[in-house]
């Protein structure tokens, strides 16, 4: 027992040394492979570190430099490239509000249409001018690319003003002779139609292709530019509203002062020389190549999602077809809930994941990026109704509010007369405010409270400039009912004289128009990036265009709504719409107005709340990657 018994001590003795020396050893080997883990970390690191690099370096957002290259970030796109394209939109504006805030007032003044004929001409030619960009935005998405149709159509546009120029100038192109003139010659008449629609149509390949490419110019996957980018749809209407403000003082001062002709030559000199500098910025720019027709894939999968509505749906949305990531240079989408019924086009049949061609074939299986843009479309829809009603007050202020002022004591000294369609310039002191506030105290302050990189979401921004909107209205009625109630008491206006100044000063408009340029700096700001962000990135032309749409559709009600009222109230004795500003009841008009509006509003509310936005699988850049902000907008 006692020679068992020291033959295990002896063994135990024996294995412990024994793991001892293997274990001394097991460590240089240990240290060993912990150092070659080390290396081939630091090795991957360095990888990783210069492919964040050349991230950082270059532009993989699908745009190309002006040779066609793969952009370098340095050199192309942000504020500097934003600089040669925002001159011209500058012009644009400035001509654009000379022109359109002063036309009913040369409508009734010197073509000699009435007042309901007048506003009705206003309203169908900003309609068709909102309407046209429709057909620009598709054929730059489509086939053109957006930089050849903002120089084919600002040449457009600059022969409309040379024509409206030499409407002025030809002597036989002229109104009459010489001086004032009881009816004009048709020929004029003629003429001036045909460039202001030339203007028109100018403006479809302009407005929204010149937003959409300038937009183009920030990197969404790039942190830093995509926070400039959030910025950028703020202070382009900043910059905008500067113009509008020379446009509708210094260009309206000429054409009421000194003459129609001298303004538009003035505005199509400035015109030839942005076009001459936005090409100059050619180097400087980010161009997006034409994808063919968005409206082929849409139609491919609302074919599709009818052809499989009998199948199941899969119990994961992971089991939806989709092409890989390395396979595609856009975007790609992730699956949200809604619009179930469009799912179904993505759905995989079992002879399809056995066979290629039917995976390739879009009129058989559709990806989930492509039923989620046609998603996006439908959910649009909406939205752009429930905008309309703030289209329509949008209008008024270019047409009724300009009459208004034209009756009002504009009077700043003895020698000087304000014109009528300056005081419009107070919407746009009122957009500044709204926007300044709005991206320099709110958008800082609502990023920290809320976490989101906006502030606060697009549609909740676009619904308070719908409660201004109502606000808006019900104080031009009130001013309106004041306005009536002096002119009912002048005995100038009792005998019917013409060009009657009321003892009322034209500022008591200043409110209604603040308010609703407030409301702008929210809502049509709003609407803007609304549009651009929430379109299919193939279709952001298109997306401009819907938004542009938005206030043609709107002058177009506002003709209809003038021509129903008009219509129902003259039943009764007195319509609402007179052949002049003290024979009508604006007030009444603006009443309705406001209610429709709250109305709108509540409805509006109702649509928000369920809307469901743009799920985009982002890409990491550098900047990313070493902040680790990944973050998704809203």
């Amino acid at each position: 027992m006692a020679l068992a018994s020291t033959d295990a001590t002896a063994r135990r003795h024996v294995g412990r040394s024994l793991d001892s020396n293997l274990l001394y050893k097991r460590i240089p080997s240990i240290h060993l492979a912990d150092k070659m883990e080390q290396l081939e970390n630091r090795t991957l690191g360095s990888d990783e570190a210069k492919e964040c690099d050349e991230e950082e370096k270059w532009v993989h957002d699908s745009s190309v430099d002006y040779k066609g290259r793969v952009p370098l970030r340095s050199s192309t796109g942000v504020w500097a490239a934003s600089l040669f394209i925002i001159t011209i939109e500058f012009s644009e504006r400035l001509s654009n509000f000379g022109i359109t805030t002063n036309l009913i007032s040369y409508l009734t003044k010197v073509i000699h249409q009435d007042l309901k004929t007048a506003a009705k001409s206003v309203n169908y030619w900003s309609g068709v001018t909102a309407m046209m960009p429709l057909i620009g935005g598709f054929l730059a998405d489509a086939y053109t690319g957006r930089f050849p149709m903002v120089l084919l159509s600002s040449l457009i546009y600059l022969m409309g003003l040379s024509l409206l120029t030499m409407s002025q100038f030809v002597p036989s192109l002229q109104p009459c002779n010489a001086g004032k003139c009881r009816k004009p010659r048709k020929i004029h008449e003629v003429v001036f139609f045909l460039a202001m629609y030339s203007i028109s149509l100018g403006t479809g390949g302009h407005k929204p292709c010149l937003q959409s490419f300038e937009a183009d110019q920030f990197d969404d996957d790039h942190t830093e530019e995509r926070k400039k980018k959030l910025s950028y749809f703020n202070w382009w209407n900043f910059a905008l509203c500067c113009g509008l403000m020379l446009g509708v003082t210094v260009t309206v001062y000429i054409e009421d002062n000194v003459s129609w002709g001298v303004a538009s030559l003035i505005l199509s000199i400035t015109m030839a020389v942005t076009i001459a500098t936005l090409y100059m910025g050619r180097p400087y720019y980010r161009y997006r190549l034409p994808e063919g027709s968005a409206l082929t894939p849409m139609l491919q999968v609302v074919v599709v999602a009818i052809r499989k509505r009998k199948l199941p749906y899969p119990s994961n949305p992971a089991l939806l077809s989709e092409v890989p990531k390395y396979e595609t240079r856009g975007r790609l989408l992730g699956h949200t809930d809604g619009l179930k019924f469009l799912d179904k086009a993505a759905v995989l049949e079992e002879e399809e994941e056995l066979s290629n061609e039917a995976k390739h074939n879009p009129w058989r299986l559709a990806t989930v990026t492509k039923v989620e843009e046609m998603k996006l479309i439908l959910n649009m829809i909406p939205i752009w109704l429930t905008s309309l009603p703030f289209g329509i007050c949008v209008v008024q202020t270019a047409t009724f509010f300009v009459k208004q002022g034209a009756t009002l004591d504009r009077k700043i000294s003895p020698n000087f007369h304000i014109p009528p369609a300056s005081i419009y310039s107070l919407g746009a002191v009122g957009m500044i405010i709204s926007v300044t506030i709005y991206d320099k105290i709110l958008v800082p302050t609502l990023r920290r409270a809320t976490g989101n990189e906006r502030g606060i979401s697009i549609l909740k921004r676009i619904g308070i400039g719908l409660i201004f909107s109502v606000v808006a209205m019900s104080v031009a009625a009130l001013v309106e009912r004041k306005r009536l109630k002096i002119a009912n008491e002048d005995i100038n206006v009792l005998h019917r004289e013409k060009n009657v100044e009321l003892a009322m000063s034209v500022f008591w408009l200043a409110p209604q128009f603040l308010i609703l340029g407030l409301g702008d700096g929210f809502t049509l700001v709003g609407l803007q990036e609304y549009f651009y962000d929430q379109v299919p990135d193939s279709m952001r032309s298109l997306g401009i265009a819907f938004y542009l749409s938005l206030l043609g559709g709107a002058s177009f009600l506002s003709s209809f709504l003038i021509t129903t009222v008009d219509h129902i109230t003259e039943e009764d004795g007195k319509g609402w719409i007179g052949k002049d500003m003290n024979s009508s009841r604006l007030d009444n008009f603006y009443w309705l107005l406001a209610g429709i509006n709250l109305v709108n509003l509540c409805v509006y509310v109702l649509l928000a709340r369920r809307y469901t936005y743009k799920n985009v699988q982002r890409r990491l850049v550098a900047t990313d990657l070493n902040k680790g902000d990944r973050e998704s907008m809203p």
